[in-house]
């Protein structure tokens, strides 16, 4: 039993996922869709190492909006580039914009 609690924390604390993220470059930009409706997209990620759908969920709650998550990048409703950079950063991902 308490080499599962270990083995949990050591997950946990795993560094190389921290490491992963700061080093993948993620880029913010907006389209404007149909009706002039403007759409952010965060792209860059590495799909190996990212839960891309987790990711999105947060960021939709975040910033109260919905979305998708296609083609291994995120697309919310609306524009949204002045509050993604800090969101992300607190994530653990470096943001180009």
């Amino acid at each position: 039993m308490k080499d599962d609690t270990i083995d949990e924390l050591l997950e946990e604390l795993d560094s190389n996922s921290d490491l992963s993220k700061s080093e993948q470059s993620l880029r913010i930009q907006t389209e404007e869709r149909r009706y002039g409706k403007a759409v952010t997209i965060v792209e860059g990620f590495d799909m190996d190492q990212t839960d891309i759908s987790s990711l999105a969920s947060d960021l939709k709650s975040q910033v109260a909006a919905g979305g998708t998550v296609e083609d291994g990048r995120i697309e919310l409703q609306g524009d949204h580039r002045d509050a993604l950079p800090g969101i992300l950063k607190e994530h653990g991902y470096n943001v180009e914009r």
